[in-house]
């Protein structure tokens, strides 16, 4: 049972509740729609990136086994690596229904690594190998980070679907009925009261006459 004091204007009010209600539901229900679109777009991104950076990974792989060959474990570690201080990402913000999204890239080329003194071909490529592998992962970090922030969004919005759905707006149904109920009981009760108060005041009168009869008799007697 309801709690709501039975009048007119709360019921008045819990409607315009439940229209709002309704209408957030209505919204984050398309929302939910929209976030499951994006979320299938950049799941197909990330497997065209994803597959790209594999590749450039088993090449490094096999660079890298081949310059150890070549030069050892011990003389590959003194190979200079390419420079990464100078190194800029170019990041494209964007947004879809309040979540931050980005791609990412290298703005150039990683620049070439100082000569080595026991310069090598499978030094070089070694260097090179990874040097394209860690560009192809740049964009692929930034997909990872666009699915988790849309997967994380999703599942948030739709916890709060259902609960309008599922608890608040049932619960609020059941207060709208129980007070119209409340009222109508009131409503009846007040007009049980009124036609008994309506059939009371002819009542006086007559006996009046009944009473005024007798006397009039008794005078003319």
């Amino acid at each position: 049972m309801s709690n709501v004091n039975p009048t007119r204007s709360a019921v008045v009010e819990m409607k315009d509740e439940r229209q709002a209600m309704h209408e957030g539901y209505v919204f984050l229900d398309e929302k939910c729609l929209l976030l499951a679109g994006e979320i299938l777009a950049e799941l197909g991104r990330h497997a065209v990136l994803q597959r790209t950076f594999l590749t450039l990974h088993e090449a490094a792989l096999a660079a890298l086994r081949a310059a150890v060959l070549r030069h050892g474990l011990e003389g590959l570690q003194v190979h200079p690596a390419p420079a990464l201080g100078h190194a800029r990402i170019a990041r494209r913000l964007r947004s879809l229904m309040g979540v931050r999204l980005q791609d990412a890239a290298l703005e150039a080329a990683l620049p070439p690594a100082p000569q080595a003194f026991d310069r090598s071909i499978e030094g070089e490529a070694c260097a090179h190998a990874h040097a394209a592998a860690l560009e192809a992962a740049i964009p692929l970090a930034a997909s990872s980070g666009n699915l988790e922030r849309l997967s994380l969004e999703y599942r948030r919005s739709v916890r709060r679907a259902r609960a309008l759905q599922d608890v608040m707006l049932p619960e609020l149904d059941r207060s709208i009925a129980d007070v119209e109920g409340r009222l109508e009981e009131i409503d009846q009760e007040d007009a049980i009261w009124m036609r008994s108060a309506a059939g009371e005041r002819p009542s006086a009168p007559s006996a009046m006459r009944e009473d005024a009869n007798p006397a009039h008799d008794v005078t003319a007697t």
